[in-house]
């Protein structure tokens, strides 16, 4: 169900299982011929990261449909680099009030209400640490979001390397 689990997320957990469980995952959850998951076995190193690729790709194409699974696959390219500009869109996404933007949104309540961090607190350890992002570029505790950070109708926040969220204005 795409309302308990976005497709976004759903490809991101299979791109990040543990390298040695792959050719497992891909004989027990997915379609893939016996064949090319023994060839995709065979890989070693970075290029594990193609297995993988196949797995969270066919693995989220047979939960929330091929389109969805594709539409995932060019958000993590995009976010992660190697992809068009805009495929970004398919990430997860959260509506914030345009009135909390005219005013300025605090970027640890941002992130504690987004839930890219558990608490103000975490995000303001993350913080500290350089590991909060704001349209890709790092940022302080002391910083607001407002209006004039909206990029194509969007704000995109990161909490260290791999959590995303879209802030949309209602």
């Amino acid at each position: 169900d795409a309302a308990r689990t976005s497709p976004y997320e759903y490809y991101q957990y299979w791109i990040n299982v543990d390298d040695r469980d792959v050719g497992r995952f891909l004989r027990l959850f997915t379609l893939v011929a016996m064949e090319e998951i023994q060839d995709l076995e065979r890989l070693e190193g970075a290029e594990v990261r193609r297995a993988k690729q196949r797995l969270a790709l066919e693995a989220t194409a047979l939960a929330h449909g091929r389109e969805e699974a594709e539409k995932a696959q060019a958000a993590a390219r995009a976010l992660f680099g190697g992809a068009a500009p805009g495929a970004e869109a398919a990430c997860p996404s959260r509506a914030v009030p345009r009135a909390e933007l005219e005013r300025g949104l605090g970027v640890l309540q941002a992130f504690a209400d987004s839930g890219l961090c558990e608490s103000r607190n975490a995000a303001r350890r993350l913080a500290a640490q350089g590991g909060l992002y704001v349209n890709g570029l790092p940022v302080g505790e002391d910083r607001r979001l407002t209006l004039e950070d909206l990029k194509d109708g969007a704000i995109l926040l990161r909490a260290g390397k791999k959590k995303h969220l879209r802030l949309v204005v209602a």
